[in-house]
C-alpha cells in the first residue's frame, strides 16, 4: 500500500488544488468509504489545510472538524478543476485500471467509474473523486481538536522526516528482537515506513533484513537511519511509487519505481557488487537484500 512518500505526494498536490475553495456537495455511492451522516459536517466548509499523520491524510475544514482519510491499496483521489492546468491524460490505472473509458465518462458526476465511491463538488467548477476498486480505503469525520484521540493516527509512532528523532529511533530499535525489517514496518513503533522503502534502505545500509533490531551496532542503527531518510526523500522526489494503483491527484504516475535500489529486482546484479538479488518471505512479505552485501 502507498508509504509515506507516496501520501506525501497526495498531499502535496491536494494542498494546492483544495485549499480555500468550499465544498458545495457531497455524493456518496459506497457508505463504507464515508457515512451519510457525515455529509451534513462537510457540506458548506471551506478547506483550510491539508496534512498528512503517517500514512493517513486529514483535510482541514473552516467549521473546526476534519476528514482523516486512508487510501489503503488501491484508493486514488483525482482532481479536475481550475486549479489544474493544461492536466496531463489520465493514467491507465484511474479509477482501478479502465483504461480505453475517456475522462469526461470516468470524471463527471453522473457517469462516475463503478469504482468511483465518493464526490466532493467545490466551488468554482472543482471536483474531487474518491476512487478504490478493492473498497479498503476510508474516510471519517472527527472533530479536529480530537485527532490525536482517532483509532488510526493516535495508534502511530512519532514519524521519520518530521518528529522522529535518530536518539528515539535508536532505542526503539534496542528494544526490540524483532527482525529489523519488521520493525522497521511497524507503524506503531515508527510511522511512515512500508515495504518498499524498508528494503531499499537496509540494502543502502547494509543491514541483513532478518537480523535482530537489538543486535545492530550504534553506527548501523545511525547509518540505517540515514538510509531510511535518505530513500523517503528521494520516493518523495519521484513522486512516489505508481505500484497496483497508485497515482497522484492530477491523475499521473509516481516515478520511484524506475530508481528502487533492491525492490522488486529480484535476479537482478546488485548495483553495487553485482552478485543477484535476491527475494524472500518475512512476516508474509517480498522482502528484497543483496545475499553479499547484507549478509
Amino acid at each position: 500500500m502507498p508509504e509515506l512518500p507516496e501520501v506525501e505526494s497526495i498531499r502535496i498536490q491536494l494542498q494546492r488544488f483544495l485549499v480555500g475553495h468550499e465544498i458545495k456537495e457531497v455524493v456518496i455511492n459506497y457508505s463504507k468509504t464515508l457515512k451519510e451522516e457525515d455529509k451534513k459536517n462537510i457540506i458548506g466548509a471551506n478547506i483550510k489545510k491539508v496534512r498528512r499523520f503517517g500514512k493517513a491524510l486529514v483535510i482541514d475544514l473552516s467549521n473546526s472538524y476534519s476528514i482523516v482519510a486512508h487510501v489503503k491499496m488501491t484508493g486514488q483521489f483525482i482532481y479536475r478543476g481550475p486549479n489544474l492546468k493544461n492536466p496531463r491524460p489520465l493514467s491507465k490505472k484511474v479509477v482501478g485500471g479502465l483504461p480505453g473509458l475517456p475522462a469526461e465518462v470516468l470524471l463527471s458526476r453522473t457517469k462516475a467509474g463503478k469504482h468511483t465511491h465518493v464526490i466532493f463538488t467545490l466551488d468554482r467548477g472543482g471536483v474531487l473523486y474518491f476512487n478504490d476498486y478493492r473498497k479498503f480505503g476510508w474516510m471519517r469525520l472527527v472533530k479536529s481538536k480530537e485527532l490525536t484521540d482517532d483509532s488510526f493516527i493516535g495508534k502511530l509512532g512519532k514519524e521519520f522526516l518530521k518528529d522522529l528523532n535518530e536518539n528515539e529511533f535508536s532505542e526503539i530499535l534496542l528494544r526490540s528482537k524483532k527482525p529489523i525489517k519488521l520493525l522497521l514496518m511497524d507503524q506503531g513503533k515508527m510511522a511512515g515506513v512500508g515495504n518498499i522503502y524498508a528494503n531499499d534502505a537496509l540494502w543502502l545500509a547494509g543491514i541483513n533484513p532478518r537480523k535482530k533490531s537489538l543486535s545492530l551496532s550504534l553506527s548501523l542503527r545511525k547509518k540505517l537511519f540515514e538510509s531510511i531518510e535518505s530513500v523517503l526523500k528521494q520516493g518523495i522526489k519521484r513522486g512516489g511509487a505508481s505500484e497496483l494503483a497508485f497515482v497522484t491527484p492530477d491523475g499521473g504516475e509516481g516515478k520511484y519505481q524506475d530508481f528502487t535500489l533492491v525492490y522488486g529486482r529480484e535476479g537482478e546484479p546488485c548495483k553495487v557488487c553485482k552478485t543477484p538479488i535476491k527475494k524472500i518471505k518475512l512476516g508474509g512479505r517480498g522482502t528484497y537484500f543483496c545475499p553479499a552485501c547484507q549478509s
